[in-house]
């Protein structure tokens, strides 16, 4: 019976992961996972866990609802993995209560904007090879940057040449809108399409209007050596 309640009374949240030390700061838990040659992200991390370091890792993908499980978290370090994705709902769960997200030092080139707009945290995204586009765009204007690092926030790669290596902030700022790019790409597509589809249409119509001609032109050569046929007849 000891051994059981052993078992099954001790609480999940005090559990820890081998790879990593947990503590407290200030009464509430850290789990400290920083330099563990991890390539994902623990799953018998805590639930009462405040503080989560997971830096100077291998994590190459964070899935969807990683953190759900985890509503007390506020701060999560990501920094200086290789992570390269990031799923919609990868912050489900914890977006109300978390007030700090590094993503900065990693291999992120996009991201769902619907990963971090429903995100009240401040965010570090610099260092990562960011591809300029919309979706970025619209994470800059409408998230929380941290201010210290957004000059840090450069394009990789871009649609046009002069924008890589510049800082996305100052991009924007010469006027540049990567979504009325995207947009007006979207229009000339749907142009494109639609000549396409009316030339087709077109030629449609001049094939049969030709090849109804064609049948009459039969029909008529057809038609014409029958009266002197029956004539001849008489």
């Amino acid at each position: 019976q000891a051994f059981f309640c052993l078992l099954f009374c001790i609480p999940w949240g005090s559990s820890c992961p081998p790879s990593c030390q947990c503590t407290e700061r200030a009464g509430a838990k850290a789990v400290l996972c920083s330099s563990r040659h991890l390539e994902e992200i623990p799953k018998d991390i805590p639930r009462d866990v405040v503080f989560l370091k997971l830096d100077a890792n291998s994590i190459t993908r964070i899935p969807s609802n990683a953190f759900r499980h985890l509503s007390h978290l506020e701060e999560i370090d990501l920094s200086r993995n290789a992570i390269e994705k990031i799923d919609g709902a990868a912050f489900k769960g914890v977006a109300a209560g978390l007030r700090t997200l590094d993503l900065s030092g990693n291999r992120i080139r996009s991201i769902p904007k619907e990963a971090l707009l429903a995100l009240n945290a401040k965010l570090r995204l610099a260092n990562n090879p960011w591809h300029c586009e919309c979706a970025l765009q619209e994470v800059l204007w409408e998230a929380r940057l941290d201010p210290d690092s957004v000059q840090d926030i450069t394009c990789h790669t871009a649609p046009r040449e002069e924008y890589v290596g510049k800082p996305l902030l100052q991009v924007l700022d010469a006027g540049v809108n990567f979504c009325s790019v995207r947009q007006r790409t979207m229009d000339v597509a749907m142009f494109i399409t639609m000549f396409g589809w009316f030339a087709m249409v077109i030629v449609y119509v001049i094939c049969y209007v030709r090849h109804n001609r064609e049948d009459a032109c039969r029909r008529g050569d057809y038609l014409k050596p029958l009266p002197s046929t029956q004539a001849h007849a008489e």
